[in-house]
């Protein structure tokens, strides 16, 4: 899978010309919508056939701060599924140095139209994120 890559703009930052915490949550998001379409499992599609994936849960831990104009590679990869529930790790690393600045990690469940907990493995997304699993 490719990384995500994104630079941090002007009013991501505060006073200190440090990225607001806030903004790597967002980050999250961003590479995970990219990595679920790399593998043809992006919620758009997944979203066409009523199937929702919210977040539950999320984690982040910050090693390092990233500053106005950075690139910050985040590289995503599934680390739990059981069917109705995942887990996504994220790694983030600034291009400049290939410093850590951040790990992370979201717990998502998969609901159907009626919201109600949706059992993945009843579709053909179940081979695409096992695959995702074993790649990595």
């Amino acid at each position: 899978m490719k990384p995500y890559y994104h630079t941090v703009q002007y009013y991501e930052t505060d006073k200190m010309g440090i990225t607001h915490h806030s903004n790597y949550i967002r980050w999250l998001e961003e590479a995970r919508v990219d990595f679920l379409s790399q593998i043809g499992c992006g919620y758009d599609v997944m979203e066409q056939e009523g199937i929702s994936s919210p977040v539950l849960e999320i984690s982040c831990k910050y090693h390092k701060s990233s500053t106005f104009a950075d690139v910050i590679e985040i590289t995503t990869k599934i680390t739990e599924f059981k069917g109705v529930r995942m887990t996504v790790s994220y790694e983030l690393r600034n291009t400049k140095d290939n410093s850590l600045i951040c790990t992370a990690e979201s717990k998502h469940c998969f609901l159907n139209k009626e919201l109600k907990p949706f059992n993945l493995r009843s579709t053909p997304y179940i081979d695409i994120l096992l695959n995702t699993m074993k790649d990595n």
